[in-house]
């Protein structure tokens, strides 16, 4: 079972997302909290999975993140954000979080996200990430280059980096590709070096700007 807690400061958003996510089979949701209690029930809880406002009125999300990413038993974490809260993702996944979705996420692809966090994998919104890019400019100058050093990727990276930003795990590309584990972490490692960049989440996202991915395949 999948252990999820949702920390928000709207009523609402907490009661929706728990009611949909407790009509599966394998995610409960074990608490949640607005950001002022949210640190003792995550403590308290130690659940699989933290869903995140990345903003609220007392304790935001990115200093929740901060102390989160320093408990033993740290949860995945992926922010929850509206596109008035853009300006806020790319510090929080450069600060650990495994991913940002939106608020009015569809309810079966909120089960799907919350599987892939709970497997190590990264989810990433495509309209959120969209309207990412539209509201940094900066972030659009760098598809270029993004661009040309994936097109440096070997073909059974590009099918890594895919499945990468798809949200599977490790253990489930290697499933996929027939590949042993050791053999899929290599090429992680060659593809994050070759991307220039630091971590799954950011190297999904480099694969979206590159267009190296279709919507669909982001959302699925």
């Amino acid at each position: 079972m999948i252990r999820v807690v949702i920390v928000d400061d709207e009523a609402l958003v907490r009661s929706g997302f728990t009611l949909i996510l407790n009509a599966t089979d394998d995610i409960r949701v074990v608490g949640t909290a607005t950001g002022v209690d949210a640190l003792e029930v995550i403590k308290a809880e130690k659940p699989d999975v933290l869903l995140l406002d990345i903003r609220m009125p007392q304790v935001d999300g990115l200093t929740l993140l901060g102390v989160v990413d320093t408990l033993p038993d740290r949860p995945a974490v992926a922010m929850l954000t509206t596109f008035d809260a853009d300006e806020y993702v790319m510090a929080a996944l450069g600060s650990g979080a495994s991913g940002f979705l939106l608020k009015d996420t569809e309810p079966e692809q909120l089960a799907q996200y919350v599987r892939a966090l709970a497997a190590g994998g990264v989810v990433l919104s495509a309209r959120a990430s969209r309207t990412l890019l539209d509201a940094h400019p900066g972030l659009s100058r760098t598809v270029d280059a993004e661009a040309d050093r994936v097109s440096t990727l070997t073909d059974r990276e590009r099918q890594v980096l895919a499945l990468v930003a798809h949200g599977l795990s490790n253990a489930e590309i290697a499933g996929r590709l027939y590949l042993g584990s050791g053999t899929v972490k290599d090429h992680v490692s060659a593809i994050l070096a070759k991307l220039g960049v630091a971590s799954r989440v950011q190297a999904a996202l480099a694969a979206q700007r590159a267009g190296l991915l279709d919507d669909r395949a982001v959302e699925s």
